[in-house]
């Protein structure tokens, strides 16, 4: 009989023993999943300020360095600089059949 209550004693200690371990509000697998998920933020975080910092550097260049507000000038918005430069742009062909059901053809005569 003292085997048996022993044995009661035991199962009842590993019961509160796994219940310190896994039970209540935040069991340890939980905190182990949120401290995983607390590094990958944290990396997250990290390179979003990388980027961050680097579009601060092209702001302070854009604002300080001629050589890159002209190329911006130039690649972004077509600029050109004085009357010695031309800007070519070359278009697609438009689909005349789809202007055509839209109402966008010329007529002979008119605009």
């Amino acid at each position: 009989m003292a085997w048996a209550r022993r044995a009661v004693l035991a199962a009842i200690g590993l019961g509160v023993a796994a219940f310190a371990v896994e039970g209540g509000e935040y069991g340890t697998s939980d905190l182990l999943a949120q401290r995983a998920r607390r590094r990958a933020l944290q990396a997250e975080v990290d390179s979003l300020q990388t980027d961050v910092d680097s579009l601060r550097a092209l702001e302070r260049r854009l604002a300080t360095d001629p050589a890159l507000q002209e190329r911006v000038a130039r690649e972004e918005f077509g600029m050109v600089r004085g009357e010695k430069e031309l800007l070519y742009r070359f278009a697609e062909p438009r689909d005349t059949a789809a202007a055509g059901r839209a109402g966008l053809t010329r007529r002979p005569g008119g605009l």
